[in-house]
């Protein structure tokens, strides 16, 4: 169920809330991959996560999922 990470994109965490893939970082201290996105909500609150955990399927109410799932953008 892996995914390409597209910056620019606009993504659904499986809570429901949105989010705009801003950049692809590195770790500088592990050098891993990470993903650097901001809330579309609330006051846009800048965030870092592993790009392995932003593919990472979870289970919610007994079927599985990505934590991160790309959505359509309405330009």
């Amino acid at each position: 169920m892996k995914q390409d990470i597209e910056i620019g994109a606009t993504y659904k965490h499986y809570k429901g809330n949105q989010y705009k893939v801003l950049a692809l970082a590195k770790h500088s201290e592990t050098l891993e991959d990470m993903v650097v996105y901001i809330a579309l909500y609330g006051n846009g609150q800048v965030w870092v996560r592993p790009k392995s955990m932003w593919n990472e399927e979870i289970e919610k109410d007994g079927k599985r999922m990505l934590r991160f799932t790309k959505i359509k953008n309405e330009d």
